[in-house]
């Protein structure tokens, strides 16, 4: 049997540690063991190398992945496809593990329906992918915006500001309520709590009557324009205001030890499906435990907004 992984579209920290676990599980199934470099992308140039062991050796701990990754909106047309699934062929590849977020998991079935046994791994820092708990590079993310919003508290407070960070998350709140709660901010925005300017500024106001000497507003991104957000509060309160972006910083560094086990575990557990002869699934986490489901019903899981919210407003 012969296994292929490749990463693809946004970057995530563990992707290398579960591309480790993929590589090093299927040798030691006694398997070959192919990477795909540069994503789907990678796949249609052909861009597919036999690995080793140390090929995959001193990559635990590092952020980014050592595959290359990319985004090609062509793949979505099938004789894309074709040309990747020609291309896996020519070196008797039938099977595949894809570690990366929506687009990602949406490739993999595609695959999967032409042939190819296809394992979908969510790597994604925005955890948005709805069938699992957290998705590899969630936590690490998590720790570089709590680290980044922690200092911009300190000055905030120095200088009697209203901070507005934006977070990223594309369309999910997770990363804006978790960095939120874990370093106090006042005001937390997503989609799930809606976008009001009036009651944001109503808000704003109670906290400066309160005797609030510095206030943190974090926004999700594609929510509003941040630096509008700041210049309106500032007219509307006695509180100087400023907005931070915290933008790529967030993809990048080292995995945490949560995201480095997690994606172990699920990268082992990709290869004990293939193995097995299973195809067209998604790897997902729950709680501390590892499982599996059908890729078509991985994205439309229903999803409820984070239980965190709850408590936001009782913290403030």
């Amino acid at each position: 049997m012969k296994i292929a992984v490749l990463t693809s579209g946004g970057d995530a920290p563990g992707m290398n540690a579960c591309v480790r676990a993929v590589v090093r599980s299927t040798i030691n199934c006694g398997f070959e063991a192919y990477g795909v470099f540069d994503g789907y992308k990678g796949l249609v140039e052909g861009k597919i190398k036999k690995l080793g062991r140390n090929d995959v050796g001193q990559i635990l701990n590092r952020g980014g992945t050592i595959l290359g990754s990319s985004r090609l909106e062509s793949f979505k047309d099938k004789h894309v496809r074709e040309i990747a699934v020609s291309n896996l062929k020519a070196y008797g590849i039938e099977n595949l593990v894809c570690i990366g977020g929506d687009g990602t998991f949406r490739g993999a079935m595609a695959l999967n329906e032409m042939g190819i046994n296809c394992i979908a791994i969510p790597g994604t820092i925005d955890n948005d992918i709805a069938c699992t708990e957290f998705t590899i590079g969630f936590f690490t993310a998590l720790d570089t915006a709590i680290d980044a919003i922690d200092k911009l508290r300190d000055t905030s407070f120095s200088h009697q500001r209203c901070t507005v960070v934006e977070v990223m998350g594309r369309n999910c709140g997770d990363l804006s309520i978790f960095s939120g709660i874990a370093t106090g901010a006042e005001i937390v925005i997503t989609r799930d709590t809606g976008y009001n300017e009036d009651d944001i500024l109503k808000q704003v106001k109670k906290a400066e009557s309160m005797g609030k000497r510095h206030l943190i507003v974090v926004v999700a991104e594609n929510i509003t324009d941040v630096s509008k957000l700041a210049k309106k509060i500032q007219e509307n309160s006695g509180y100087e205001s400023r907005a931070t972006v915290l933008g790529y910083i967030q993809r990048g560094g080292t995995p945490s030890s949560f995201d480095r086990i997690l994606a172990s575990k699920m990268g082992v557990h990709a290869v004990d499906l293939l193995k097995e002869g299973l195809g067209g699934y998604a790897v997902y986490t729950k709680s501390l435990d590892v499982g599996h489901i059908e890729l078509e019903k991985a994205l439309v899981v229903d999803v409820k907004p984070s239980d965190l919210y709850q408590y936001l407003a009782k913290l403030n």
